[in-house]
């Protein structure tokens, strides 16, 4: 399919739109260290990692898990986590670096398969040995099967690195992930502007991700670097939409040498920019059966703020809630 001559949400994928959508709004994480130390979410006596999950999800009917990004998860961790959360919660997930194009310490790999690479420092995924590859993806498989079983998982959340630009070789790891994820939904953020450059780099990029089945990963960010792209409000999967807010802090965006990951992303939505986002979100909505918006912004409890007020303004008679 096309999507240069138009351009409109109604025209890119051709879906029907469904009859009841649902939007489940949640964040990047319910651990991070200095919304705990704001003691500004979580209750006095809410202390133990399960005591946090459990009233987490008495709040939000989503997160999205970011720790899987820098080590593979383990069964045991994703067990847990199904068995601390309700019913119909869901856990997007956020896929390890290696599959993303990311360089990555050989110290975070499983010791067993650590121990049968060449010793050195790191690696990228071009390099490693295909039979290393493969047990890691094995490995991230099984990890992801308690959720899968529980009902509970939602989307596996790829974030390629600001070096990943569109080329052969990048469409062609698409495929080569998609083959080893098979019946699982698969999200896809960029972050270098190649994707969307140029109307027809917008067009060519969506209709991939659309023939596919892949979900198109509407990013709101600082623009103006090198690692931003526009937020792109279309919908690839007829399944499900993904919007992902990191901040609007153009100061902190490449921060570098910050004690925590979450200052770059150190941003308060106003109600007026979240009033505009609501009806973005409910016009996304209706082009896909469900819609998961993740709230990146984790420094101290601003995504948590943020995502309620953005569930109030949306309001149940404009969204069944899922």
């Amino acid at each position: 399919m096309s999507t240069a001559a138009s351009g409109g949400p109604a025209d890119i994928a051709g879906f029907d739109a469904p009859a009841s959508p649902s939007v489940l709004i949640g964040t990047a994480s319910w651990s991070d260290r200095s919304l705990i130390a704001s003691k500004r979410f979580y209750p006095a006596g809410v202390n133990s990692p399960e005591a946090r999950l459990r009233y987490y999800a008495s709040q939000f009917p989503l997160v999205e898990i970011d720790t899987s990004y820098y080590a593979l998860p383990t069964v045991a961790s994703a067990t847990q986590w199904a068995a601390r959360t309700p019913p119909g919660f869901t856990f997007n997930i956020k896929a390890f670096r290696l599959f993303t194009g990311h360089r990555t310490q050989s110290a975070v790999l499983p010791k067993a398969i650590r121990e049968k690479l060449p010793a050195q420092s790191d690696w990228v995924y071009k390099l490693m040995p295909v039979t290393a590859r493969e047990a890691l993806w094995e490995a991230f498989r099984e990890a992801l099967a308690p959720l899968t079983a529980a009902d509970k998982l939602g989307a596996v959340h790829f974030q390629f690195a600001p070096t990943v630009v569109r080329s052969d070789r990048a469409l062609a790891h698409l495929d080569h992930v998609a083959a080893r994820l098979p019946g699982l939904t698969i999200a896809v953020e960029f972050r270098h502007a190649s994707w969307f450059a140029t109307a027809q780099a917008r067009a060519d990029t969506l209709d991939f991700l659309a023939e596919r089945g892949f979900v198109n990963v509407v990013v709101d960010s600082p623009q103006g670097f090198q690692n931003s792209v526009p937020s792109v409000w279309e919908a690839t999967s007829p399944e499900l939409a993904l919007v992902r807010l990191h901040g609007r802090n153009t100061s902190t965006w490449n921060l570098r040498g910050a004690t925590s990951a979450s200052q770059r992303f150190n941003y308060d939505y106003s109600d007026e920019e979240l009033a505009v986002m609501a009806e973005r979100v409910a016009q996304l909505a209706a082009r896909a059966k469900r819609t998961h918006v993740v709230f990146n912004n984790n420094w101290e409890d601003q995504g948590q703020r943020n995502a309620k007020t953005l569930k109030g303004l949306l309001g149940g008679d404009v969204i069944r809630w899922a």
